[in-house]
């Protein structure tokens, strides 16, 4: 039984024709087959080990949704999540310093969504001051002391970041005395820093000590010194998403190589321990990790990442680094769609009638022409289906207690409200409002 706020969260989404961010273990359909291996591979991360996935997938198949029903599951054993969008504007891959800072935005947990940086900084000198406490003779002693004897600590647990990134613990330090002396835009502004934003001001950089924004060098320095925070506050380690890599396929051929580069280089890392604690996940269409365009242009990339897919995809192997996600079938479409169905009538007070009018065999009619009118392709149809279920049935129902979508719907699809790989399996001229009687 889910939460009344978790079904508010996932039926919103669906309206609008999103993946929710939490519960989707309520209506997933399929992950079956990756739960023992991802709970091993986050018990592996969590012992201070360190894991890189690859998930490919036609458009529509499930990526974002395996992706957050990862984050979901791993926030509710305690760990941190972040999903970016690679994007060749916002988010180039090449540029770590810039996914760096989109990771630090979208830090999540089960205590709240985006922007829970700062909040893990200061439970993580709150930790500090505890153990200097369990010390004994700190307990009595001035503010002062006990602020050095913090530092100190600090100085020790960051020693290996140290090295490679000596400006994360000035950073961190000088926010700490910021907060000590009350000085609130220098700590505003030196965890800004440390977020990897740009344009901090001069004041809280020399409270520091520090000069310049967060670097594309720097960033995977950065990066090992958040896993040391979150590893003393506590946490097991932190899940990132790197979400359609195949983007890298539209920018240009220099700046490809470069991101591709890049991602070589975080598994690289990755595979040489660096960051322990990091479970990292990137996600793409089947062109991306095939063609020339894509990873098939750096070899050492491709050679890494290289799985054969060629048997039947019912013996592929989860443990694998690549993945590769199977469309839904007719079967899988209607399953999701019963179990919608059912969070949704749980919540009503007119969940009987909603079974009686939204039986399987509606359910089985209105997959059956939804993804007809797609061209026949049942893997890209779960989005528009689950909106179409939610927001023109299921509300409708509860809302009018005359109304019968057996009888008063008849759905349309319009090209505005299909992204661009539906609008390409639907025939060509067949979309402008197509009626499908139910």
């Amino acid at each position: 039984m889910i939460s009344p706020q978790r079904r508010i969260e996932i039926l919103d989404a669906l309206r609008r024709g999103t993946v929710p961010r939490r519960g989707l273990e309520a209506f997933a359909v399929g992950m079956d087959r990756f739960e023992g291996t991802f709970d091993e591979e986050l018990k592996q991360v969590a012992s201070g080990g360190s894991v890189f996935k690859a998930v490919r997938g036609e458009y529509g198949c499930g990526k974002t949704f395996l992706a957050r029903w990862l984050q979901d599951r791993a926030q509710r054993a305690g760990f941190v999540t972040a999903e970016v969008q690679i994007s060749e504007t916002e988010t180039p891959l090449h540029r770590l310093e810039t996914v760096y800072r989109r990771l630090i935005e979208r830090l999540s947990s089960t205590e709240g969504d985006d922007g829970v940086f700062r909040a893990l900084v200061d439970g993580w000198f709150f930790a500090l001051e505890e153990d200097v406490l369990a010390g004994g003779d700190a307990a009595t002693s001035a503010p002062e002391t006990l602020l050095e004897q913090t530092n100190e600590l600090l100085e020790k647990r960051l020693a290996a970041i140290n090295r490679v990134a000596p400006a994360f613990c000035m950073a961190l330090r000088g926010y700490r005395n910021a907060q000590a002396r009350g000085e609130a835009p220098v700590a505003d502004g030196l965890i800004a820093w440390l977020g990897g934003q740009p344009n901090v001001g001069m004041e809280a950089k020399r409270a520091a000590g520090i000069k310049g924004d967060v670097d594309h060098f720097a960033a995977l320095g950065f990066l090992h010194g958040l896993l040391v925070v979150l590893r003393d506050s506590g946490r097991p380690g932190m899940v990132v998403v790197l979400d359609e890599a195949e983007t890298l396929q539209r920018m240009r051929g220099d700046v490809r190589d470069k991101a591709l580069n890049a991602l070589r280089q975080l598994m690289d890392e990755i595979d040489s321990r660096r960051f322990p604690g990091l479970y990292l996940i990137i996600t793409g269409t089947p062109a991306f990790f095939d063609s020339p365009q894509g990873i098939q242009r750096l070899p050492p990339l491709a050679q890494r990442l290289h799985v054969d897919f060629s048997g039947d995809p019912k013996f592929d192997n989860p443990r694998a680094v690549q993945l590769r996600l199977k469309p839904f079938d007719m079967g899988g479409l209607v399953e999701a769609g019963s179990r919608v169905r059912n969070i949704f009538a749980d919540g009503s007070p007119r969940g009987e009638r909603i079974h009686q009018l939204v039986d399987k065999a509606f359910l089985d009619r209105l997959a059956g022409l939804i993804a007809g009118k797609l061209g026949g392709k049942v893997g890209i149809a779960p989005r528009i289906f689950l909106k179409k279920l939610v927001a023109d049935i299921l509300d409708k129902i509860d809302q009018y207690p005359e109304f019968d979508p057996g009888r008063d719907y008849s759905p349309s699809l319009v090209p505005s409200e299909l992204n661009e790989a539906e609008k390409a399996a639907t025939p060509a001229g067949s979309v402008d409002d197509i009626n499908i009687k139910v």
